[in-house]
């Protein structure tokens, strides 16, 4: 049981190791690197260096040509905050802006 852990450890570590070596090659920042896209894409790597094409994992995943394997993860939407109340206007900077439960009567 000890043994599967640290298995997971090191590989886990191993990953992390890779994704960062990915972003730096790729000139961005960490938390841009899907490192389950690179966990899925080792078996592609396994391939293209069974045949001879690919040698470098790092070079591999940050080519342009592997874009399609998911590495970066695209950019995401601004949140916008949702605005519930009815008259926005009016109750802007009032405690009434967004619906309460103490505002809702029951019969």
């Amino acid at each position: 049981m000890k043994l599967q852990i640290w298995g997971t450890w090191l590989f886990y570590a191993i990953l992390i190791d890779l994704g960062d070596a990915v972003a730096d090659e790729l000139s961005l920042p960490f938390d841009r690197i899907s490192l389950e896209m690179i966990y899925r894409g080792l078996y592609h790597f396994g391939v293209a260096n069974q045949k001879g094409e690919a040698t470098d994992p790092v070079k591999y995943f940050a080519a342009r040509s592997n874009k399609d394997l998911g590495i970066v993860k695209p950019k995401r939407k601004n949140n916008i905050k949702l605005i519930v109340a009815p008259f926005r206007r009016k109750q802007r900077n009032t405690p009434e802006f967004f619906f309460s439960a103490k505002s809702l009567t029951y019969p």
